[in-house]
């Protein structure tokens, strides 16, 4: 069904009147009701009881509201996207690694409203799915960690560092060693961003610790959930686990190993991309910078 019919019959739903959804529409009182004749006349009958006041629905017509309110929704939100995508402004995508999605994320979102590129949209990914999302398209940015000594991405990539984090091993307090003296753990596979870490960090666990892999999970806030339930060690950012170590539902492991030192980076396409990135890019740099709002 055409957006403009949708929209004249939700009007007069709305509005209870053909007079006041004229208005709503912004046409005469006698062109809306040639507008709604003509719809009725396309759909092969009435749509509407006339005779009642306020003007409703007939009873077998009214099961088409919700589907006309959700088809509404939808053709106005795509309507709204084409323009954007037309224009080169508006709403911005960023395809951010898991973790960053719930620790960074609300600060970038909020920084980017505020400069008027919304809505925002997050896509979450590991980190080679993030930077297929840039390549593609499908996204305008990518915000992802790196170890600091890592050289950038090759390939037509451009990044910058926009904060500092930390992967360390926490647990529930309560959490205690196996019967057999090992360690319960929550492993990454080998080919995610954080399972390459985890795997370097276990060959210099202290002498004598042993591991038990409990579980393994791609994601990071599964791995998170599994540490409060208090199932098994779990190598986390700090920026993550930072509140729950302050009130006491996770710990430190001490015999855990060192922590490592992660950066967040901003990765774009060369060149800046779209306008969108590229303002998008701008705004994150300015919230990241000292003095201002800065990033975890």
């Amino acid at each position: 069904m055409r957006h403009d019919w949708i929209a004249d019959i939700l009007a007069v739903i709305d509005s209870g009147s053909f007079a006041r959804a004229a208005e709503l529409r912004n046409i005469t009182q006698s062109a809306f009701t040639r507008r709604i004749d003509a719809i009725e006349a396309q759909l092969g009958g009435p749509l509407f009881d006339r005779r009642r006041r306020p003007v409703a629905l007939l009873p077998a017509a009214r099961t088409l509201e919700r589907s006309l309110r959700a088809a509404m929704q939808v053709q106005s939100g795509l309507l709204q996207e084409a323009a954007e995508v037309a224009s080169g402004s508006g709403s911005i995508t960023l395809a951010c690694q898991h973790a960053i999605s719930a620790t960074v994320s609300p600060g970038i979102v909020r920084a980017l409203s505020r400069s008027g590129l919304e809505p925002v949209r997050i896509r979450s990914g590991n980190r080679d799915e993030c930077l297929v999302m840039l390549l593609s398209g499908a996204a305008d940015l990518v915000i992802s960690y790196a170890v600091p000594d890592a050289g950038p991405e090759t390939g037509g990539f451009e990044e910058r560092r926009i904060g500092h984090d930390r992967l360390m091993p926490v647990a529930h307090p309560g959490l205690s060693r196996r019967a057999d003296g090992r360690m319960s753990v929550v492993a990454y596979p080998a080919d995610v961003f954080f399972g390459g870490l985890v795997a370097e960090l276990w060959l210099d666990l202290p002498e004598g610790v042993l591991l038990h892999r409990r579980a393994e999970t791609a994601l990071t806030l599964a791995a998170y959930r599994y540490a409060i339930e208090g199932l098994a060690v779990a190598w986390l950012p700090e920026a993550l686990v930072a509140e729950d170590i302050r009130v006491g539902r996770l710990c430190r492991v001490a015999d855990a190993g060192p922590d490592l030192a992660l950066e967040i980076r901003m990765i774009r396409l060369a060149g800046g991309g779209r306008e969108r990135a590229r303002r998008g890019w701008d705004v994150i740099l300015d919230a990241s910078a000292p003095g201002s709002e800065r990033l975890p």
